[in-house]
């Protein structure tokens, strides 16, 4: 699986490319057929204290996964948007068992 990480109008972050990169080798595991992850992290002023935002979008056979999250840390936002995504490669996995 490649993975692609952008950071919009933010400086680039290592250790926030390693932290996606490590969670979504692990979702890779579990679910082989994902082709590849596009993530761009984005900080907005937000006046409620979040404002870091992850959006990840997957290519995977058939129509593509995307979800995003808006929370106070980047870590936060990323396992967020990858929870909301593995919840959708198991509902994608349950239709594709009964397809075959």
């Amino acid at each position: 699986m490649e993975v692609i990480v952008q950071f919009v109008k933010m400086p680039t972050s290592e250790t926030m490319e390693t932290f996606v990169v490590e969670r979504l080798e692990k979702l890779a595991k579990k679910y082989d057929w994902i082709i590849n992850a596009n993530v761009s992290y984005k900080l907005e002023n937000d006046p409620t204290g979040k404002g870091k935002i992850c959006d990840i979008k997957l290519s995977i056979p058939g129509p593509t996964l995307f979800a995003t999250s808006n929370e106070k840390t980047w870590e936060g936002a990323t396992d967020e948007t990858i929870r909301d995504l593995e919840r959708q490669l198991k509902k994608r996995k349950a239709t594709m068992k009964t397809h075959s």
